[in-house]
C-alpha cells in the first residue's frame, strides 16, 4: 500500500505548522485541558494502527515460517527487534505493541486457517480510537492470565463491562476511568473468573514463574518476577543464614568484638540481601559446575580507557548493561578478576591483546581460604565460598598476585574498603585489620583470622587479649 505512507505526510506537515513547540505556555487552563483531550483522541487513532502494524508484523515472523519469518529475512531475531530497527522505539514499547496488536486482530493459523481475535470488543473499541493503547493493554494483560480457565462466555462479559468502564458507557460507568481504575476492576474480575479454575496451583506456579531483569535507572538496575515457593523457600534460608549475626572469631575480647560487630553493619537489610545476591552471583561464576564461554568461566568485560584511573575520571562501561559502572567498581572488578589489556586506537581498531593477569588461581585461594576462614571484617557472617580475594597491596602499587598479598572479604566490604575506613595490612604473611577511627580512637592493629584451625591453635597457645600489634607490615 505504498499510497498510505504519501498519504500520511501532509497529515504530519500540517500537524508540525499546527503544533507549535512549547506553545501550550501561552494558553488558558481551559484551553490547555481541551487541547490535552483533542491531542490524546489523535493518538488514540495513531495508537490503533501502530498495534495492529506491529501484531501484522508479529504474524508475518511466526516461528512455523522458518526462514520465511518476515523478521528473519530483515535479518532480525524476532518481531520486537524488528520493530525496535525501523520505528526506534525501546524494547519494551516493541512488545507491548506485538502484545496489543496480537490479541485484538484475527490470527493465522495453518495454511488458509485463521483465528478470531481474543479481545474483539477491545480491538473494535482501540480502531475506532475510543480507547488508548495504555488501558486497552491493561484489560488484555489481566484478562488474558485467565484464558485457560475461564468460561469463555463470562470473558466476554468482563470484556464488555471492563470496556465499558473505560469509555464511560453505561449506567455503572458514568465517568471514563484511567488505566490505573482498570486495573484494579481488571484484577477484580480475573480473580472472580479464575475462582474455580480446574488447573492446579502448582501447575500455574510452574506456568508463571520467571525472572527479569528490567531496565537501568539512577544508576541502578530493576529486577522483577514470581518464585516458585520452595526457590523463595531456599533464598530465604541463605539470607537468613548469612545475614544473621554471629561472632566474628578474632582475637579481641568479648566486649570488644561485640562493639564492633554491632557498630560495624551499617547496611539496611534490603541492602543486605542485595550484597548476598551479589555473592551468590559471584560464586555460581566461579563454580566449574557452571556452563563456560569459550572454555573458561563466564567473564564480566569492563571497558576501561588508560587514562581513568590515574586521573579518577571516566565512565567505564560492563558488558551486558546500557549504563556506565563507576570508576570504583572498575577498582573493585580489576581487584578481583584481573585484568586483560587491549588496545584500541582512535579508529576502533585493536592494537594489541594482553593475556590475563592479576588473578589468584585456584590453588591460591583454596591456602587463603583456609588461613581466613571468611570475610576478615569482624561481624561480618558471609563465608569463605562467597568471598573474594582482594589484593592488600593493589596491583598499581606492586603488589604481588601471592596468598601473602591476598585476603577474603565479601562483595559489599572489597567494594567499600577504599573508604569504609578498615585498613587491612599483611604481617609476615598474616593479615591484621585495623577498624575506623569512629569505632576504634586508638587505631589499634589485630590479627583476624575466621578460620576454625587457626582459632583452635590460637587459643591453645593463649590468645592475645586486647593487645596491640606493632609488628611491621610485611
Amino acid at each position: 500500500m505504498t499510497e498510505l505512507p504519501e498519504a500520511l505526510e501532509p497529515v504530519r506537515s500540517a500537524l508540525l505548522e499546527l503544533f507549535e513547540f512549547d506553545a501550550a505556555r501561552d494558553w488558558s487552563d481551559d484551553e490547555l485541558l481541551v487541547a490535552m483531550a483533542a491531542v490524546e483522541s489523535i493518538g488514540r487513532v495513531v495508537d490503533a494502527q501502530r498495534a495492529t502494524i506491529a501484531g501484522e508484523v508479529a504474524d508475518r515472523s511466526r516461528v512455523e515460517l522458518g526462514s520465511e519469518r518476515l523478521s528473519t529475512r530483515m535479518g532480525c531475531r524476532s518481531a520486537s527487534e524488528l520493530i525496535e530497527r525501523v520505528t526506534q522505539v525501546s524494547g519494551a514499547e516493541a512488545r507491548r505493541r506485538v502484545a496489543l496488536g496480537s490479541a485484538t486482530r484475527p490470527q493465522a493459523g495453518l495454511g488458509a486457517d485463521s483465528y478470531d481475535a481474543r479481545f474483539p470488543q477491545i480491538g473494535a473499541a482501540l480502531a475506532a480510537g475510543e480507547i488508548g493503547a495504555d488501558a486497552a493493554a491493561t484489560i488484555i494483560r489481566e484478562l488474558d492470565r485467565t484464558r485457560r480457565v475461564a468460561d469463555p462466555a463470562r470473558l466476554a462479559v468482563a470484556e464488555g463491562e471492563l470496556l465499558d468502564s473505560a469509555i464511560g458507557a453505561g449506567v455503572g460507568a458514568p465517568v471514563r476511568c484511567t488505566a490505573d481504575e482498570l486495573r484494579v476492576q481488571a484484577q477484580a474480575w480475573a480473580m472472580f473468573l479464575d475462582q474455580d479454575g480446574p488447573e492446579p496451583d502448582d501447575e500455574r506456579a510452574m506456568r508463571r514463574r520467571g525472572f527479569r531483569v528490567g531496565r537501568a535507572r539512577d544508576g541502578l538496575v530493576a529486577v522483577s518476577g514470581e518464585l516458585l515457593p520452595e526457590v523463595a523457600a531456599a533464598l530465604t534460608r541463605l539470607f537468613d543464614a548469612h545475614l544473621a549475626p554471629r561472632s566474628g572469631g578474632g582475637f579481641m575480647t568479648a566486649e570488644e568484638r561485640a562493639k564492633l560487630e554491632v557498630q560495624a553493619e551499617t547496611r539496611t537489610s534490603d541492602q543486605q540481601r542485595h550484597d548476598v545476591v551479589a555473592s551468590i552471583i559471584a560464586t555460581a561464576a566461579r563454580s566449574a559446575e557452571q556452563p563456560t564461554i569459550g572454555g573458561a568461566a563466564p567473564p564480566l568485560l569492563v571497558g576501561v580507557r588508560a587514562s581513568h584511573p590515574p586521573s579518577g575520571h571516566g565512565a567505564p562501561h560492563a558488558d551486558g548493561v546500557q549504563i556506565p559502572v563507576s570508576l570504583r567498581a572498575a577498582r573493585h572488578l580489576m581487584c578481583t578478576g584481573g585484568i586483560q589489556t587491549v588496545v584500541v586506537d582512535d579508529r576502533g581498531a585493536i592494537l594489541q591483546l594482553g593475556s590475563p593477569e592479576r588473578c589468584f588461581t585456584a590453588h591460591q585461594r583454596r591456602a587463603i581460604l583456609l588461613r581466613d576462614g571468611g570475610c576478615l571484617i569482624p561481624g561480618c557472617s558471609v563465608p569463605a565460598s562467597w568471598c573474594e580475594i582482594h589484593h592488600v597491596v593493589p596491583d598499581v602499587d606492586g603488589g604481588p598476585t601471592h596468598p601473602d598479598n591476598g585476603v577474603m572479604l565479601c562483595f559489599f566490604h572489597h567494594r567499600t574498603i577504599d573508604t569504609s575506613g578498615w585498613k587491612i595490612r599483611m604481617v609476615r604473611g598474616s593479615p591484621h585489620i585495623r577498624p575506623p577511627a569512629w569505632l576504634d580512637p586508638g587505631g589499634r592493629w589485630w590479627p583476624a583470622t575466621k578460620s576454625p584451625t587457626r582459632l583452635a591453635d590460637r587459643l591453645e597457645s593463649g590468645p592475645a587479649r586486647g593487645v596491640q600489634c606493632n609488628e611491621p607490615a610485611a
